[in-house]
């Protein structure tokens, strides 16, 4: 069947997008995708809301990638959805034997009941029922909230402590000298028990403090992510195959307009940094050329230093033209997982995170995003956000960076916490 949109005009984005939360809230799987009004390139939504499920595909790492591609052929529309970390067993060869805490599915999409655009002055509802005047009025009538309360400040436990994380640190320069690798992406999980709190309170909170391009509220019956990603992890958008891979953040000073702008220059100019990322740009060159067309993959941008909230980013951009006889889901499936999140040469740095890191990524270092009838799609990298699961009352974030031979430990450690203050500042009040 069919599905139909229909615009109508609006005269207040926030309030309307809050209220287009609220209702998408309500359902037992939703999901928002906010660009938070950045005006970057390649992005084609500035907010789409996903609520209702008229059909699923809930799989475990072994056959996901396969069983997607059967679920994709059957339903012409738009779907949403994630990929899970651990879907490197698929494309690596890697397991993990970590505990999991949130227990999100490895692969999740879904065909929505109502798909809903949000720009600056209008919104448009689309529905296979039609009844979009009565979605609308639905939206602006005073919604009736899910709270799931809140137990106060909400302390998360680090994985390590701040000796350990060092410690670990150095052997991973070891491994790299001894030439194991050149670059591992360490991640450390904090984790939360017995949470009782409001996931969309703590979403709206960790959006007015953070709002990125990438950011998003994705609820699959009592899980939740809260993200506020700045990162892309690859796009499809007609010709175009694109990949935005971030290595390199430095903290801002937003009191002094003159030194944040300095901060910028030492980031732009920094051999560790740009190591760093002109290492994770070959890798996704090399990911892009087992899709694309010979010779089309190319760099669009290299060393692009952004700002966000709380920190300097260095972006590069990849892109490529895929080959015609390449599904969506192939041109996934040959990136996965991205290079920003794993390191070079990425089959022995999974090994090595597997070895190092003591709790299963899941959802972290994952993606989520959308699909469109056409077969475009756009996908973030899961990065500065928060999972939680409401049955399990547990809740987890978790921070890693870019380890390279010139990395220095003290320096790493406080790389993680500048990632981590936003959630931080959320959690504790």
């Amino acid at each position: 069947m069919k599905r139909d949109f229909v615009s109508f005009p609006i005269t207040n984005f926030q309030d309307t997008k809050s209220r287009l939360l609220d209702w998408g809230n309500r359902f037992d799987v939703c999901c928002l995708l906010d660009n938070h009004q950045y005006h970057l390139p390649h992005h084609r939504f500035e907010c789409l809301l996903a609520a209702g499920s008229l059909d699923s595909l809930a799989a475990p790492a072994g056959n996901a990638f396969r069983k997607l591609d059967l679920f994709s052929a059957r339903h012409d529309d738009w779907l949403f959805g994630h990929f899970g970390f651990d879907l490197k067993i698929e494309t690596e060869g890697t397991a993990s034997s970590h505990p999991d805490h949130i227990q999100f599915p490895d692969l999740f999409f879904f065909v929505p009941e109502f798909v809903i655009e949000l720009q600056q002055d209008r919104i448009r509802i689309g529905s296979r029922n039609a009844h979009q005047e009565k979605i609308l009025a639905e939206i602006f009538r005073l919604p009736g909230r899910v709270i799931y309360g809140s137990s106060g400040p909400i302390e998360a436990k680090h994985a390590f402590s701040q000796a350990e994380y060092k410690d670990t640190v150095e052997k991973i320069r070891r491994r790299i000298l001894r030439g194991d690798c050149y670059e591992v992406n360490f991640c450390q999980e904090f984790l939360a028990q017995e949470v009782q709190a409001d996931p969309l309170l703590l979403y709206r909170q960790l959006s007015q403090l953070s709002p990125t391009p990438f950011g998003a509220y994705y609820k699959t019956g009592d899980k939740f992510l809260l993200c506020a990603s700045p990162e892309r992890y690859l796009t499809r958008q007609g010709p175009l195959l694109l990949s935005q891979p971030i290595k390199g953040t430095w903290a801002r000073d937003l009191s002094d307009p003159a030194r944040d702008e300095r901060l910028q220059m030492q980031l732009l100019n920094s051999p560790k940094d740009r190591s760093e990322n002109v290492m994770v740009v070959d890798l996704v060159r090399n990911d892009l050329s087992k899709v694309c067309e010979n010779g089309s993959v190319h760099v669009e941008e290299l060393f692009g230093i952004y700002a966000f909230p709380q920190v300097h980013q260095m972006i590069s951009s990849v892109a490529g033209i895929p080959l015609a006889d390449k599904s969506w889901v192939d041109l996934v499936k040959a990136t996965f997982p991205m290079g920003s999140m794993t390191g070079a040469p990425k089959k022995r740095v999974l090994e090595l995170i597997e070895t190092f890191e003591k709790s299963r990524r899941g959802l972290f270092s994952g993606a989520v995003g959308y699909v469109t009838p056409e077969r475009d799609f756009d996908f973030n990298v899961v990065i500065r956000s928060i999972l939680y699961n409401t049955s399990s009352r547990f809740l987890s974030f978790t921070v890693g960076s870019g380890i390279t031979f010139y990395s220095e430990p003290e320096r790493e450690y406080e790389e993680c916490m500048i990632k981590a203050s936003a959630i931080k500042k959320v959690l504790t009040g």
